[in-house]
């Protein structure tokens, strides 16, 4: 009953936070129209991670976070890089290029690329029914963005955001592996990652010549996306990613696609067709197969010793 209960609170947890990150693309939206992307991220980016440093640094002097190593730092730094400098990033930049609803659609493909990341990462691999919700989710993806797809190949936007996607999945598979078997604290792996990873986009910032002043209007939507969909929405994410699989979280994460189609219709006056309401219906039905299916680790059946101690390496 208490596992039931923790698990309960990881989904709403994850749920929170799907919806305060679906906010988001109509807030950058809107502030696209005056902030460079790149540089927007890093301002995002920067002012969240130092935010978290007050509550790394209290864990820190009390003990309750490890020593910093090489190896340490080294995960840090591609955690940063992974799933800030290339995701986030590169999210701002396909934001630039491709409407809102585009960009959901082809992160909605990242899925895919967890779910072959945790087998030969994690060795988490999906239950039947969750590899069923799966292919309902990105049947319902394709559905809803029927009278678009053609048009996707025309634009550099969707090779960006597909990298974008593929970073995300990285980064929620490498930081489920470090919180689950190494015990590592969601407060540092949050902090000192996003930290490494908004400094690489300052840095990038900087190198390109797209420091921008901002307005104060600006200034509003990027302290609003830093504190509370970034600071707390990130922490939220990993302190869920403890309990649920990283395919679990991912294929949450779809329900985004519902949200922000919703939100660009109440906000930005974009119409949904007929497909789009088909669509939502699959991929919220997919996203309930896979969060109500068995959760039980399924493993690859192994034949000998040797592959026992080669995936038990694999996976401490």
């Amino acid at each position: 009953m208490r596992l039931q209960k923790i698990r309960m609170l990881s989904l709403v947890e994850a749920s929170l936070v799907t919806f305060l990150w679906s906010s988001s693309y109509v807030l950058i939206r809107i502030g696209l129209e005056e902030i460079n992307p790149i540089a927007f991220a890093a301002y995002r980016y920067i002012l969240a991670s130092l935010m978290l440093l007050l509550p790394f640094y209290l864990q820190f002097r009390k003990g309750k976070s490890m020593r910093f190593n090489l190896k340490r730092i080294g995960l840090l730094l591609v955690l940063g890089f992974t799933g800030f400098f290339i995701a986030q990033g590169f999210q701002f930049l396909g934001l630039f290029f491709l409407n809102s609803v585009t960009v959901t659609f082809i992160l909605n493909l990242t899925p895919l690329f967890v779910l072959g990341l945790s087998v030969f990462l994690l060795n988490e691999w999906p239950t039947n029914r969750q590899v069923i919700g799966i292919i309902m989710t990105l049947v319902g993806v394709i559905i809803f963005f029927f009278d678009a797809i053609a048009d996707f190949g025309t634009s550099i936007g969707v090779l960006i955001t597909l990298i974008s996607g593929l970073g995300w999945a990285f980064y929620i598979v490498i930081s489920r592996r470090y919180l689950v078997k190494d015990n590592e604290s969601v407060i540092t792996l949050t902090s000192i990652s996003m930290l490494f990873g908004a400094f690489m986009l300052l840095g990038a910032t900087g190198l390109t010549g797209n420091l921008v002043n901002v307005s104060f209007n600006g200034w509003m939507i990027i302290l609003w996306l830093s504190v509370v969909n970034t600071a707390v929405a990130f922490f939220l994410w990993n302190h869920a990613l403890k309990t649920l699989k990283a395919i679990e979280q991912s294929i949450l994460q779809n329900s985004m696609l519902i949200q922000i189609s919703l939100l660009a219709f109440f906000f930005l006056q974009e119409e949904i067709s007929e497909y789009n309401i088909l669509g939502m219906t699959i991929v919220f039905t997919g996203v309930l197969v896979v969060q109500l299916s068995n959760n039980r680790r399924k493993k690859k059946p192994q034949k000998n010793s040797t592959e026992n101690n080669s995936i038990k390496q694999l996976s401490e």
